[in-house]
């Protein structure tokens, strides 16, 4: 046996960075936030125990679950019509157009543009007294709008930026699986007189929906960690009435502004539960018809 171990320990070698760096970098950080969940800590001073009072402060705390109504708010404000956007263009990129290649960069370089500096950019653009909005807006002879200092105009500006951000993303997963879609069934529709509505609603669709269900669970899991955009547009306190305060930013605040990182942590958990649940709603709720089909 230990002949047969050495053998192999070349391969085990060359994959022992990975562990060892998954192990210190991510597997140690979550444990020991979950153990810090469970302690009072300023980050300078000795931790001390206090079991569950983090967690039973969560539970009851106004301004967790008021960040928890803006994040699930500014989510299905973004992520509705970024997914019928995506789709739509996704649709367009399919057919005949040229220059395909071209608009799937365009499309995809706000997924890899630097989130602060797009931030920064769209914090001009909804600027109440400079902002290129307003500046349009009085052009046409209306009023200004007060974007940065209205609950519904700061949630409208962020979700905004998260459309810009991931309808190009979302694209190119649509596209990729309106190509895996084989011609023939498109030739069967046609044959059997379907239209193009009807095609899209009873073909498209259907045979689309294994990279729906990625793209909205995806979509639930990034949407429900909004930081740096509410953070570069409204400041880390939220912005008037708390209205841009999204639960990773509340996170952030309590354990890195007010130094109290055993609630910090507490918060972290609770994100991770959120998310978790929230994600198999969703993945529940979209792959239920495919299963009643199967069954029929």
């Amino acid at each position: 046996m230990p002949r047969k171990r050495l053998k192999y320990l070349p391969q085990y070698l060359a994959i022992a960075p990975f562990f060892v760096l998954f192990a210190v970098f991510g597997a140690y950080p979550v444990f020991y936030s979950l153990y810090l969940a469970f302690q009072r800590w300023d980050g300078i001073g000795p931790a001390e125990w206090i079991g569950l009072s983090n967690f039973e402060f969560l539970v009851s705390d106004l301004e967790f679950w008021n960040s928890v109504g803006n994040t699930f708010v500014i989510w299905v404000m973004s992520t509705v019509p970024m997914t019928v956007l995506a789709l739509l263009i996704a649709v367009g990129l399919n057919s005949s157009v040229r220059f395909k290649g071209l608009y799937r960069i365009a499309y995809f370089t706000p997924n890899v543009t630097s989130i602060v500096a797009m931030a920064i950019v769209f914090s001009s653009i909804f600027s109440p007294e400079f902002g290129i909005l307003n500046a349009f807006a009085s052009w046409l002879g209306l009023d200004p709008v007060e974007w940065v200092t209205d609950p519904w105009g700061i949630k409208i500006a962020i979700s905004v930026m998260i459309i810009w951000r991931w309808v190009g993303y979302n694209a190119i997963i649509f596209l990729a699986g309106l190509q895996a879609i084989p011609q023939e069934v498109y030739e069967a529709a046609r044959i059997d007189g379907a239209g193009t509505v009807q095609t899209f609603l009873r073909v498209t669709l259907p045979l689309l929906r294994p990279v729906l269900l990625f793209s909205v669970v995806m979509s639930a899991i990034n949407g429900l960690q909004i930081f740096a955009e509410a953070q570069v547009l409204v400041g880390e306190r939220g912005g008037p009435q708390d209205a841009g305060m999204t639960m990773v930013l509340y996170f952030y605040n309590q354990a890195f502004l007010e130094n109290d990182f055993g609630y910090g942590a507490a918060i972290a958990w609770g994100i991770f539960v959120i998310v978790l649940l929230f994600a198999i709603i969703n993945w529940r709720l979209i792959n239920r018809p495919e299963r009643a089909e199967v069954k029929a």
